[in-house]
């Protein structure tokens, strides 16, 4: 695969994303929402099709050779999928529909039989509300407590503030590993040391994590790593959770159905090992093919070069909105400590407006409050616009963007 200094040739991968290839508004398409949701390449779509026109059928349960090719590649893909984490066993990863599934499975399956009243779940006034509601839910249920750590004016979590929330009562410390809105990447390693000192378990919403960097569940020591297949390069409606055996073992199945089961009688029923024990139904078989396609081709691409590529389009996307006084932006000034997004306002103009002018403009950015209505509160603002780089973005996308925000500013900005 073509290098540059910076490890890809974003121009020579783009070819590989037909989706990339359109215009829009009269306008070649510049796609930066990535962090909403990734394009995806031949490889994978080719994954999908092939899946579909000569292996299709349910998993598990057949006799057929269909059935069997098709238990083979959902397993194999497990193991491929468990891989990008380094999972110690591929059986510690549950197929979910995404990180959002994946958080709910742990906080009810684990929650709802080990929280009681007065126990406390930490989490981030940046968490993504995936990351907030399910334990607002759980709390509902069993009594136990949120209790919440700030963020400094620069975006970056405030560790002192977590060691003074935590304490004996703390069960959970539940943390994204990047912020989906700001960028900025938390320090997961140290959050897990100190949730360990109280005993704590420690969930990490990877949504934003598992597509942008190198990602070691055993380095990282916590005990939940969850991911969405559509983030990275894969479809949507499938994603992975990483538990430690022990744990995912001690827990209760959250959905039954087929497949989840070993004996069922008409009162009751015995669980299927894990992590079949929590994939009650048909699963999205395709969906895991696809993701481990996602797996190849990112691995082929490098992760280390992905990290480096979405460093400079960062700081490139920073440094020439720095030079515009009519730009604020949010989040850490240091392009490092960011994965690829970079989130901004424009004076005098909503950033649905700002969407707007861009989207007519064939350029695709994300506004509004990015499902983190509370850290909106903490910055003073009600929406932001959002750019989002991935493999495939190249600078001169981002000075179109630019540009764009000029005509922004000159509709909107304040006049003499």
């Amino acid at each position: 695969m073509p290098r540059t200094v910076t490890g890809i040739d974003p121009t020579v991968l783009r070819e590989e994303f037909p989706a990339l290839h359109q215009v829009v508004n009269g306008d070649p398409l510049v796609y930066l929402d990535n962090a909403a949701t990734t394009q995806k390449p031949r490889a994978v779509l080719d994954a999908l099709r092939h899946f579909y026109e000569h292996d299709n059928a349910n998993v598990h349960r057949g006799i057929h050779e269909l059935s069997r090719r098709a238990t083979d590649a959902f397993e194999a893909a497990r193991i491929r999928v468990a891989s990008w984490v380094n999972a110690p066993n591929a059986s510690e990863v549950v197929w979910t529909r995404g990180t959002t599934e994946g958080i709910n499975l742990v906080a009810y399956a684990w929650g709802l039989s080990n929280l009681r009243k007065g126990d406390e779940i930490v989490v981030s006034v940046m968490e993504h509300h995936s990351n907030l509601i399910p334990w607002q839910l759980v709390c509902g249920h069993t009594g136990a407590r949120l209790r919440h750590v700030d963020i400094d004016d620069q975006g970056r979590l405030r560790l002192d503030q977590l060691e003074d929330v935590l304490s004996d009562r703390t069960r959970i410390v539940s943390i994204g590993h990047v912020s989906n809105s700001i960028g900025t990447i938390n320090p997961v390693r140290e959050i897990v040391d100190l949730a360990k000192t109280v005993g704590a378990l420690t969930v990490v919403d990877g949504a934003q994590g598992a597509p942008h960097l190198p990602v070691d569940v055993q380095a990282l020591g916590c005990d939940f790593y969850a991911f969405s297949g559509h983030k990275m390069c894969g479809p949507t409606g499938i994603g992975a959770l990483w538990g430690k055996r022990e744990l995912l073992d001690s827990m209760e199945p959250y959905q039954g159905g087929g497949e989840m089961i070993s004996v069922v009688r008409l009162e009751e029923s015995t669980w299927a090992e894990v992590p079949h024990k929590f994939e009650a139904g048909t699963p999205n078989i395709a969906g895991a093919v696809g993701f481990a396609a996602a797996v190849d081709y990112l691995e082929d691409v490098g992760r280390d070069a992905i990290r480096r590529h979405e460093v400079e389009l960062t700081r490139h996307a920073m440094d020439r909105l720095g030079e515009l006084p009519w730009i604020r932006i949010f989040g850490p000034p240091e392009p490092e400590a960011r994965s690829g997004v970079v989130a901004f306002e424009v004076e005098g103009a909503h950033p649905h407006d700002v969407a707007t002018i861009l989207d007519s403009e064939g350029i695709a950015i994300r506004a509004g409050h990015h499902c983190t209505q509370p850290l909106m509160r903490r910055l003073g603002v009600s929406a932001t616009s959002r750019a989002s780089f991935y493999i495939y973005n190249t600078e001169a996308e981002i000075d179109r963007m630019v540009r764009a925000l000029h005509t922004v500013h000159g509709i909107f900005g304040t006049h003499a």
